[in-house]
């Protein structure tokens, strides 16, 4: 039987990035790029799914502040969620929508779920990625051994914020997905799965390239322009939400 292949998030998406995931055997991608609201998220994943690739909206929501944010993916919002939030606040309206809550990048660098954060919502979270090229060896036995020791299914991505990334890890089902629903349904009933990635000189120099944008995502300089004055499309403050998360927000 033809396993159903993940790449389970992706930061970038365009006809590039769909034919390099086709040509990898990739069957859906769950897209989630930062900062960008869930309808046009919704919009472009529809745009680009056909008969060969299923694309996911999703939404990796930055809770907390910039200088404690911890992210946190969610996969089947019906409404869209801002970032700086608090992780209680983003985790209660999680649960109000029934979207799947998956833990990226455990515990990697400054911008992750630490173990008491996922101790303390354990009951609200699906899964935890063990591998994506972001990570070092350690970063990922790290991560196995918190999926362990919460017992909760793993899950890797490519987590490509570049073109050529896509593709290089993926999470494969057992039963295929023909819809957003049905990946969100498997995600959340822990579906059998295993995670799989590329390997040779090829996927190392993909994985340093993957590190090194780190420098640039995570500059104070690029955040502090564009999002913390209030009006860009993912703030707490934006009109779009209405002051539904006044009581939660963190700027």
């Amino acid at each position: 039987m033809d396993e159903f292949r993940v790449d389970a998030h992706v930061k970038v998406l365009d006809e590039r990035v769909v034919e390099r995931a086709k040509s990898r055997d990739i069957d859906a991608l769950v897209y989630a790029p930062h900062f960008t609201r869930l309808p046009d998220i919704e919009a472009e994943a529809e745009r680009f799914s056909d008969d060969e690739l299923l694309v996911v909206p999703a939404r990796e929501v930055f809770t907390g502040d910039w200088r404690n944010r911890k992210h946190v993916l969610a996969v089947g919002l019906s409404e869209p969620v801002p970032d700086f939030i608090s992780l209680e606040g983003a985790m209660a309206e999680f649960d109000r929508q029934g979207a799947a809550v998956l833990a990226p990048h455990p515990e990697f660098a400054t911008v992750s779920l630490e173990a008491h954060d996922l101790r303390a919502h354990r009951d609200q979270i699906h899964g935890i990625e063990v591998y994506n090229p972001k990570h070092w060896s350690e970063h990922n036995e790290r991560a196995r051994e918190l999926a362990g020791e919460f017992d909760l299914p793993a899950f890797g991505s490519s987590y490509a914020h570049l073109r050529g990334t896509v593709g290089e890890v993926w999470t494969s089902f057992e039963e295929p997905l023909r819809t957003a629903d049905e990946l969100v349904a498997a995600l959340k009933d822990g579906a059998p799965r295993r995670v799989y990635h590329r390997d040779g000189a090829d996927h190392r120099l993909r994985c340093a390239a993957e590190f090194g944008h780190l420098f640039y995502e995570n500059s104070w300089e690029k955040i502090d322009r564009l999002f913390l004055s209030g009006t860009e499309p993912t703030h707490p403050d934006h009109i779009a939400y209405g002051g539904r998360f006044d009581g939660v927000s963190v700027y």
